[in-house]
């Protein structure tokens, strides 16, 4: 359905509970945010489901928000939710009694729910929520500052190559309202914890470097976090770093996670389509920013991925 239909549809809805995915970023996050407070503002019970990965950096904004243990929802909403996979373990219960509304603009979206709202041409899930809300009226500067999180992070301070004149006009809007949006840039773009810092220096030092410098691979370990005293706030959105490299047009950024499993990063300039190549592993994304999991070592991973893009070039 189109973000109007979507927009009339919720209006109509009370006792909304909004899902956001696994390891959260500023995209669902924010989209989350904005859309439960402004249904709130329309006198509906709204709220958002508990994610036990959300780290430090995200949780500040979800707070007032977050479902009481107990609540029973009418209608349940995911935001940024591509794939079944994604979904957290207690987003997970809800998959399994059924979704009303999936709102996301992934190229891979599975098409999970009863009724959907899709746009694979949205820079960031957060312009498609700018749209639905704003059918409601004004958009409060509570909405604002977390739409504002959502649209610059899934665009890298709108640098990365999904960004639009479209994703300009959106968070033009929502500067507008007069929110603090030096506050969010300096939050998540211009500060980096000493931790952080030496998380690069490890990828850098241990890249495999591939055809002459424009693919690299790079891993971060479990005993790597551990050695390091790291947390998951300061590898928040490290796979953006291998693509700052002079020359570097593809890279695949892997974390070691708990149980044996690997998550892999890919990020690109558009040359090859990562969504292609995260597909023959079973994830997803967009054509220039995608990710996938496979179980088994670091070594494993790399092999599988490395596979996967040279069958995506055909070579």
């Amino acid at each position: 359905m189109t973000y109007l239909e979507a927009a009339e549809l919720l209006r109509g809805k009370d006792r909304v509970l909004i899902l956001t995915h696994k390891r959260p970023d500023g995209d669902t996050v924010g989209c989350a945010v904005a859309l439960c407070q402004a249904l709130r503002e329309l006198g509906k019970v709204a709220h958002i489901l508990p994610n036990e990965d959300a780290t430090s950096l995200f949780t500040p904004y979800l707070e007032g928000y977050l479902a009481p243990e107990g609540f029973e929802p009418e209608y349940v909403v995911s935001v940024d939710i591509a794939g079944r996979g994604l979904f957290t373990p207690r987003g997970q219960v809800w998959l399994e009694k059924g979704i009303d509304l999936g709102i996301d603009h992934h190229p891979s979206y599975e098409g999970f729910a009863k009724a959907d709202c899709v746009d694979s041409g949205r820079a960031a899930c957060g312009e498609l929520v700018y749209d639905i809300i704003r059918q409601w009226g004004p958009v409060s500067p509570e909405a604002a500052l977390a739409l504002y999180v959502a649209v610059s992070t899934d665009t890298g301070c709108f640098v990365y190559n999904n960004t639009t004149p479209g994703t300009h006009r959106v968070a033009a809007d929502l500067m507008a309202v007069g929110i603090d949006f030096q506050g969010v840039n300096k939050r998540h773009f211009r500060t980096k914890s000493l931790k952080r810092m030496k998380l690069e220096s490890l990828l850098v030092e241990g890249m495999d470097v591939y055809d002459g410098g424009e693919l690299v691979i790079a891993a971060v370990s479990l005993d790597d976090m551990a050695r390091l005293g790291a947390t998951e706030r300061d590898a928040e959105d490290i796979a953006a770093f291998l693509g700052q490299i002079e020359g570097v047009r593809a890279s695949v950024t892997i974390r070691e996670l708990k149980g044996g499993e690997c998550k892999m990063s890919v990020r690109t300039d558009g040359g090859l389509n990562a969504t292609k190549v995260c597909a023959m592993l079973g994830g997803g994304g967009h054509a220039a920013a995608a990710g996938c999991s496979v179980m088994g070592s670091v070594e494993e991973a790399k092999g599988a991925i490395l596979r996967a893009i040279r069958d995506v070039q055909g070579r």
